[in-house]
């Protein structure tokens, strides 16, 4: 295995274990513990376009983004640019690939390569981009639903 993989399968460890232990915390015993491999990671549309790149896909492996509390897998296309939105809830977002960045509106890009990590608070304006030449890959954990609240809609 190369070291880049080695790297990545690492972070993808550290996120699927961080997101088991809020699982944890939030429910002992109350899930039994499993395992799922990445070519058993189902991705499906978000109906999140930036308008040129395409669509993130989202790849639940714990919860129910749309109802609860998850741990999701997201997919976002090269050079993708999230138009300015906001979320109801706070959620934690770690690199698993590509280089991304994270912030309010008008602000330098940090980069966020391979291992990253973001917080992003609930009812905050932000862009997230993918700023590298292929696809970026991110692991979120959020304590409540996923929602995506255009700019000004709220």
């Amino acid at each position: 295995m190369n070291s880049s993989l080695t790297g990545l399968a690492i972070t993808a460890a550290a996120a699927l274990a961080t997101s088991a232990s809020i699982v944890a915390i939030a429910a002992p015993d109350a899930q039994p513990s499993v395992n799922v491999p990445v070519t058993k990671i189902q991705f499906g549309p978000t109906g999140v376009k930036d308008g040129k790149s395409g669509e993130l896909l989202a790849g639940p492996v714990y919860g129910n983004l749309g109802k609860g509390p998850h741990g999701t897998f997201i997919r976002m296309p090269a050079g993708f640019v999230s138009p300015v939105h906001n979320h109801t809830g706070a959620y934690w977002g770690i690199v698993i690939s590509g280089v991304a960045a994270n912030g309010v509106p008008g602000a330098a890009d940090v980069q966020l390569p391979v291992g990253s990590y973001w917080y992003q608070k609930g009812g905050e304006a932000h862009v997230t981009k993918c700023l590298s030449g292929h696809e970026c890959l991110f692991f979120i954990s959020q304590d409540t639903h996923f929602d995506y609240v255009p700019d000004g809609k709220r």
